[in-house]
């Protein structure tokens, strides 16, 4: 099983010691465009979706964060609000990324002690549907997600993969990682 990170200092707001990536897919005309968002968009959904929409595009736009990897949230803004889906609701408990999705999503965040966490099974929240007008099935997109033995970078790769834009997402990746 994957491991969560014992890091809370995503919670108070502090880039310092959050690791993951935040990645905007734009997919115009069937060809594929990846660019990487700032780390503000790991703490701020508001600034997730603001950039996410600065990318203004006449087709599928999309982000993919993988937050302090531990766990993933797609945001797909739209103009009656973001369709999102939070990998692992128990991630709010921690983290106002996901407090945030949860929040906007009308659940509560789970009622667990911090230190009980590892004892608790991770579960998703949000729509397993937001992806499937560009080709990734809800429940394809839930096998994904379920797969608790897969760090969250592994499964956006999955997911890339299953769309079709692994170059170049990897191009993104890559160029983060330097």
């Amino acid at each position: 099983m994957a491991q969560r990170p014992t890091s809370s200092s995503a919670a108070s707001g502090d880039l310092d010691d959050l690791e993951g990536f935040a990645v905007g897919v734009v997919r115009e005309e069937s060809k594929w465009r990846c660019q990487a968002l700032s780390e503000k968009a790991l703490t701020s959904l508001k600034d997730a979706e603001r950039e996410l929409r600065d990318l203004r595009s006449s087709g599928a736009v999309f982000g993919l964060l993988n937050v302090d990897d531990g766990f993933f949230i797609i945001v797909r803004p739209h103009p009656s609000g973001s369709r999102l889906l939070l990998s692992d609701a128990t991630a709010a408990i921690e983290y106002d990324i996901a407090a945030d999705v949860l929040d906007a999503l009308n659940i509560d965040v789970p009622d667990y002690d911090p230190d009980e966490l590892d004892d608790v099974d991770p579960w998703e929240e949000g729509d397993l549907n937001l992806l499937e007008d560009i080709g990734l099935p809800g429940p394809v997109l839930g096998v994904i997600v379920s797969d608790v033995d897969l760090y969250p970078d592994e499964q956006l790769g999955m997911i890339a993969q299953r769309l079709g834009f692994t170059d170049e997402y990897s191009a993104v990746l890559d160029k983060l990682q330097r």
